[in-house]
């Protein structure tokens, strides 16, 4: 619950919006693209891509992007191999950071999967050395709405995602609690303007 103390309007802020996709929730490209279009000073537009194994699993091209209503191309980046998990994703979105000199972030995903990503995309930034702004953009979608991949609710989803960040402590592949906490911590000292700034 910490990471929610970050406030979402401060997306409207970061260098780069980033949408790890997956579960063929197409919402969360939607909301993303809705803030990118609207929003002409976010520099980036990064796109994690999915599993393949998923049933819903979509290639995500410049066509489709553009049936989702993306017109602005310029600074949009796909992620061209498959990421069959979370930490592939933040391998990747940490490569574009480094390669692309990002100097601040907003996750854009479903509620319930939020904790994991950032947790997951925390742990790559530290283990390269890398301190940024890191920020939450949870996705503004109903709880009961049932994921497409899995007819499951973000209740029903929920727990399953507790148990992995849990495990995923153990193999070293999220950040601990005392990270979170400690870097938290940071981002309310380092960058108060960018937190308290009023909506655009």
């Amino acid at each position: 619950m910490a990471i929610l103390t970050l406030p979402q309007s401060a997306a409207d802020h970061v260098d780069a919006l980033v949408v790890p996709t997956g579960q063929g929730e197409v919402w969360r490209l939607t909301h993303a693209i809705r803030r990118w279009e609207a929003n002409r000073d976010l520099r980036y537009l990064l796109i994690a891509n999915g599993n393949p194994a998923e049933d819903t699993y979509l290639e995500i091209t410049p066509a489709y992007l553009r049936s989702l209503g993306l017109r602005r191309f310029d600074g949009v980046h796909l992620q061209a191999e498959p990421a069959p998990h979370t930490g592939r994703q933040g391998a990747w979105i940490v490569g574009q950071v480094e390669d692309l000199g990002i100097t601040s972030l907003a996750l854009t995903v479903s509620a319930y999967h939020l904790p994991r990503v950032y947790l997951t995309v925390l742990r790559a930034l530290s283990q390269r050395g890398i301190r940024i702004p890191l920020l939450p953009d949870p996705v503004p979608i109903s709880p009961d709405t049932a994921s497409p991949e899995t007819r499951a609710t973000a209740y029903d989803l929920l727990p399953g995602e507790a148990a992995r960040i849990l495990a995923y402590m153990n193999n070293h592949w999220v950040a601990t609690l005392e990270e979170l906490q400690e870097y938290l911590r940071w981002v309310w000292i380092q960058h108060p303007a960018l937190l308290t700034r009023t909506p655009a």
